[in-house]
Formats: C-alpha cells, structure tokens, sequence
C-alpha cells in the first residue's frame, strides 16, 4: 500500500472550498482543509502581526474610523492574498497529478503482447 503523494492529497482537494475557506473566516483555515501546514502558519503569523501592529500604534486611545478602515482593509488584503494562492496552489497540483497520470498511462504498452 502507497501513501499518496503531496500534490496527490491537494489535487485531490477542491479548489473553490479551500479559497473559500481562507476568504470568509480570513484566518487560512482553507489550507488546514488541503493539509498544507506552512502556508497556514505563515497566515496565522502575518494575521496576529498585523492585530499587534495595530495594538500598539492605538495605544490607549479609541481607534478612529479611518483606523477601523485601515485595519479591516489589511485583513482583506491577507485574505484576498491566501484565496489567490490556494486557489494557483491547487491548479498547479492538479496539472502536475494529471500530467503523471498521462505518463504513466501513455509508457504502459498497450496490446497483446506486453
């Protein structure tokens, strides 16, 4: 018995579930679902950098609706970031799978001597 490969268990993923994932929660949790633990660390890293970043320029003052913008738009950034990679991550995945699949199947002789 195989274990699948890497790109096996991605491409075996769906493409639009994992980018939706990481869009709507914002917090990667598309990568947890294909397996991809780096990524998702590094997600989870750049989100809790940009809640420290913006904790401490606050300070004790109450954020500003142009500060409120800025936060949330950074958020969306990072979001719309992890969305299109997911989605590039997959479709190259996918290709790869699919060109193995053709090798292998294409170099198996085909008649009725083998």
């Amino acid at each position: 018995m195989s274990y699948p490969s890497r790109d096996e268990i991605l491409a075996s993923s769906k493409g639009w579930l994992a980018s939706f994932l990481n869009f709507l929660p914002g917090l990667g949790s598309g990568y947890i679902y294909q397996r991809r633990w780096k990524p998702y660390f590094f997600t989870i890293t750049a989100i809790s950098a940009w809640f420290a970043l913006g904790f401490f320029l606050q300070g004790d003052s109450e954020p500003s609706q142009s500060e409120q913008i800025i936060g949330i738009s950074g958020l969306f950034f990072i979001s719309i970031v992890t969305v299109i990679e997911a989605n590039l991550a997959y479709k190259k995945a996918s290709n790869k799978t699919k060109a193995e699949k053709e090798k292998i199947s294409s170099s198996e002789k085909k008649g009725w001597f083998k």
